[in-house]
Formats: structure tokens, C-alpha cells, sequence
């Protein structure tokens, strides 16, 4: 396990380049970005002070929370880490670790929600309006349970400011699987998501006005748990610089946001594939 865990730490570095757009909370959890700092820190601390990946992804996932309909999209893949310090991403946003041990971090970042829009799923969402994109604050820590034993749990929670408003919270772990090795890497974790009343109100309720305009019920969500699920990724490296990663990922919705007659299917199905350049 020990030798996985020092896989794990080469790959690390690289994981939160797999879902470079995908600011909406998905099946994609937080786990796969910058919470990996601390395995490298724990496996190989003689880290350079500046690292970087660059790429592209194309990603598979749900048009929005709940949807029967799928998209696929593009992007760029950008990250850079000044030491366990700092980092900026495409993935993440621009963040800090401001608490910093062998097995822990502690950090906040700025990011971005990109909303909803009305005619992405007209037949199922008129009458709501579009959910405007908007910046998110966010609180994340990491914390690895021994060498010998290295599995993560993590936690990420989310102040979206403006759009949909209200908070989210992602509590979940994940840990290098059998099988790793040095140029072939991979990790699975199950995640389960909290959200505030606001928050589901403004995804999965219907006021009478928007009944009125949609022909849904009128439903009033409750705050709790919003989703639970499992996610995987595996990375298989190309010389010093170039490698592939692939993510895959399964959840379901719960409570209120499975109940909401805005939610057309609640099992969603997440998958990116990114093609980078480390240095």
C-alpha cells in the first residue's frame, strides 16, 4: 500500500486537470483536485516550488442537475501549484492553503457556478428563467489517514454568490487502488452532497408563479443531503511530461432534489477525458 501511495503522490499533481468546466456540482466531486496536494507532500515533499499541466478535456454529463439530456463539451486544462501553497486552475479556481501539516490541509478558494439556462431543456424547464453563472466562495480541507494507509477524506463547501445562491457542501474519500503502478494510476471514493433549503430552491422547487408558467406541482424542497455517489479516475503516463486521464463517476439524487418534479432522471452519470502537459 505504501508503494501505491507514492503512485499516487506522482499522480496527484495531475488529477484536477480531468473536469476543467465543470463548475456545477456533479458526480465530479472536489476529491479529484487540489485536496490531492497533501499525498504529494506526504509521499515526495522535495516538490518543485512551481508545477503546471496543460490540456484538453472533453467532458460527458448531465445539461443540469436532473436531466434526462446529456452534452458533451470541450476545454482547456490549465493548473498551476506554487508549492502546497497556492494554485490556479480552470478546474478550481484561485485558492489558497492557509493550514498546512504532514497530513493535513486547510484552504479557501474562488470559483465560479455556471448556472442554468432556460432553453438548454425548454419542454422541462419554461417557465423558470435561466439560473445566472456567479462567483462561489469556498472552505476545503484534506486530511490523509497514514502512509501506510492512504485514504483521503475531504471536505469542500461552497457559498454560491448570486445565481442560484445558497450553499453546497461535498463531504467524501478516495485512495489509490490495487493494480497502480508508477506509469498507470488509479482512484475511487464514494462523496456524499449536503445543499441549504436556498440552494435547492432555486434548482429543484417550483413557486405557483412557475407552476403557473411550467405546469409542474408546486414543491418546496427541504435542506439535507442532495446526493451521494462514487467516482473513479486513473491516469496513465507518457514519458516525464505527457499523460491521459480519464474520470468516470455515478450519483444519485436524494431527498428533496430526487423527489422534485423538475428532476427528470436522478441517477447521473458524469465522464472526462483529458489529454496534458506537465512540467
Amino acid at each position: 500500500m505504501v508503494r501505491l501511495g507514492m503512485a499516487a503522490a506522482a499522480l496527484i499533481s495531475c488529477l484536477h486537470a480531468g473536469s476543467a468546466f465543470s463548475q456545477t456540482p456533479s458526480p465530479l466531486q472536489e476529491w479529484q483536485y487540489s485536496g490531492g496536494i497533501v499525498l504529494t507532500k506526504l509521499f515526495q515533499p522535495d516538490q518543485p516550488q512551481w508545477r503546471g499541466v496543460a490540456g484538453l478535456a472533453a467532458d460527458l454529463q448531465p445539461v443540469y442537475e436532473g436531466s434526462r439530456a446529456y452534452r458533451a463539451l470541450g476545454g482547456p486544462v490549465i493548473n498551476v501549484q506554487y508549492s502546497d501553497i497556492a494554485f490556479a486552475s480552470t478546474g478550481e479556481g484561485i485558492g489558497v492553503n492557509f493550514l498546512r501539516g504532514a497530513y493535513y490541509r486547510v484552504g479557501a478558494a474562488i470559483s465560479y457556478d455556471r448556472g442554468r439556462i432556460e432553453r438548454d431543456d425548454y419542454s422541462n424547464l419554461r417557465g423558470f428563467g435561466n439560473i445566472s453563472p456567479a462567483p462561489v466562495a469556498r472552505l476545503f480541507a484534506s486530511y490523509v489517514l497514514s502512509k501506510d494507509f492512504p485514504m483521503v477524506v475531504r471536505i469542500d463547501a461552497r457559498e454560491i454568490l448570486g445565481g442560484a445562491n445558497g450553499a453546497v457542501a461535498d463531504v467524501g474519500a478516495y485512495m489509490p487502488l490495487p493494480g497502480s503502478s508508477k506509469q498507470f494510476v488509479m482512484f475511487a471514493g464514494p462523496s456524499v452532497t449536503l445543499a441549504t433549503h436556498h440552494f435547492l430552491q432555486s434548482e429543484f422547487g417550483v413557486t405557483p408563479s412557475e407552476s403557473l408558467a411550467s405546469g409542474h406541482p408546486v414543491f418546496a424542497p427541504h435542506a439535507g443531503l442532495e446526493a451521494a455517489g462514487i467516482g473513479f479516475s486513473s491516469t496513465k503516463f507518457f514519458g516525464d511530461h505527457w499523460l491521459v486521464n480519464l474520470d468516470g463517476a455515478f450519483s444519485k439524487l436524494l431527498g428533496s432534489a430526487g423527489g422534485s418534479p423538475v428532476t427528470e432522471r436522478s441517477a447521473l452519470h458524469v465522464v472526462t477525458v483529458s489529454v496534458n502537459y506537465r512540467w
